[in-house]
């Protein structure tokens, strides 16, 4: 999955659609993520020493991954991911429209090896 935490993202599905907001967390095993006021839910708590007001509790619940589309930054369009090459050999997160990087995936093979001595 290309879309981490800290992303900005338009919700293209459900009660939220059109929405943008920032990705909370994500859950690549199982293709979820949590979007900051998207699919909020109640959870009834009891009184205990640890919440001492008791009630209902508001909190984020996970939405599939492919009801989002990440938010560009240069172009300020909701766009699809691409993965691109740099010519070092690193591979980056692209812009499907404007081609702008998004963020590294992964250092290039000359880097993690010295990294790694």
């Amino acid at each position: 999955m290309l879309i981490r935490s800290g992303d900005l993202v338009e919700v293209k599905s459900g009660n939220a659609k059109g929405t943008r907001a920032k990705v909370l967390s994500v859950q690549p095993e199982k293709s979820k993520l949590v979007v900051e006021g998207v699919n909020r839910v109640y959870r009834h708590v009891k009184r205990s020493q640890k919440n001492q007001q008791g009630g209902r509790l508001s909190k984020e619940m996970p939405i599939n991954a492919s009801n989002v589309l990440v938010v560009c930054g240069s172009c300020g369009k909701a766009t699809r991911l691409g993965v691109k090459v740099a010519a070092d050999g690193g591979r980056f997160r692209a812009c499907r429209k404007c081609g702008a990087d998004l963020g590294a995936l992964k250092r290039p093979k000359a880097a993690r090896a010295t990294a790694k001595k």
